[in-house]
């Protein structure tokens, strides 16, 4: 899932779709939380650019493995071959890292941003 997804599923469920709301809660799906959210939303929040409703950047790894999500790791060959995603509709590099990691692990990526969905013609999975 995209940052903007993972902050409304653990502090502001009431912006979520209900579709979205019930895959979060089917046990039977497993949802991912990548690396690259936590530094996102860490940089964003010391900036000023967003404000976490009273919890710390800290405790956002507590949150998310207490809502029953997995890390996802941002590995260095994530990284090195990042360049080869040639597409280019997304300016932001945390998003177009997700987009990434999502086509490079086969996963779904939860995100509400229609920009986001233009990388279907390059293999990503979207949903929302």
């Amino acid at each position: 899932m995209d940052s903007h997804t993972f902050i409304w599923a653990v502090l502001d469920r009431k912006k979520l779709s209900a579709k979205v709301s019930r895959l979060l809660e089917d046990a039977t799906n497993r949802v991912f939380i990548s690396s690259v959210s936590f530094w996102e939303l860490s940089l964003k929040h010391r900036l000023g650019k967003l404000d976490l409703i009273g919890v710390s950047p800290e405790e956002l790894p507590i949150i998310a493995q207490e809502s029953g999500f997995e890390f996802l790791p941002l590995i260095p060959s994530e990284a090195a071959g990042y360049h080869l995603l040639k597409a280019d509709w997304h300016r932001d590099p945390f998003d177009r890292m997700l987009i990434w990691q999502a086509i490079t692990h086969d996963l779904t990526l939860l995100s509400k941003d229609n920009t986001i969905s233009q990388y279907r013609s390059v293999g990503l999975k979207q949903l929302w």
